[in-house]
């Protein structure tokens, strides 16, 4: 459990797929061409839908009771693919200059995402932004993916923060109902495809167009709650 006091600086947690990189409509493209590999196509608006869950919901929402025989097939044509798309990766405008911004306010950083190793490290590198980082957590740190609150839980130990002194900022509304199961404050951005009415449904307490909107509001967004 976290152990600063109250008055220790609190923390800022982070998606990146959709939130801080440009990735989520690679991510749409790459499973698409991955279920029709495997004689299951499916609608690339449901895929988009799906995107931000952990890969083994994800595949369970899509594939039904075939995931038992497609799963790991689609899975494994999915990372082929989208690591083909890997140089259309980009940070959003602001991106990096918002985690700089929050570190340099006091705040810790955590990145917490839903990628697996090799694309954590594509992303990464993507960002440039490590030296920032107060720590990244990611799929291989937990058991349940989002909307389960693991990673969101996992993301405080790292920042040896409370809930109450958290934010989490992210694009989908898995990751809103991730931060709200575990007692964190969320605010969204628009930048991964999820309109403002589905994040505020899901929890969000304040919703921007990306992170650079984010970025010009710092001072009087949510964020400043944690400095």
């Amino acid at each position: 459990m976290p152990t600063t006091p109250e008055s220790s600086p609190g923390a800022v947690l982070l998606d990146i797929d959709g939130t801080l990189v440009d990735s989520n409509y690679l991510h749409v493209h790459a499973w698409v061409q991955a279920f029709a590999e495997v004689d299951r196509p499916v609608d690339a608006w449901r895929v988009h839908r799906a995107i931000g869950m952990g890969s083994s919901l994800l595949l369970a929402a899509l594939l039904g009771d075939a995931v038992h025989e497609l799963g790991d097939r689609a899975k494994k044509r999915h990372t082929e693919h989208y690591a083909e798309l890997a140089e259309l990766q980009r940070p959003f405008p602001g991106a990096r200059e918002l985690v700089r911004a929050i570190a340099d306010r006091g705040a810790r950083t955590v990145l917490a995402t839903s990628a697996g190793p090799e694309e954590l490290e594509r992303l990464l590198a993507v960002l440039d932004v490590e030296d920032a980082l107060t720590g990244v957590t990611s799929a291989k740190d937990v058991e349940e993916a989002k909307p389960d609150p693991d990673l969101v839980l996992t993301a405080l130990e790292v920042a040896d923060v409370a809930p109450g002194r958290a934010v989490l900022v992210g694009d989908t509304v898995w990751d809103v109902q991730a931060a709200e199961r575990a007692g964190v404050r969320r605010v969204g951005v628009l930048s991964g495809g999820v309109s403002e009415a589905e994040l505020r449904d899901a929890g969000a307490v304040a919703v921007y167009r990306d992170v650079a909107a984010l970025l010009d509001d710092l001072d009087d967004s949510p964020l400043a709650q944690t400095w």
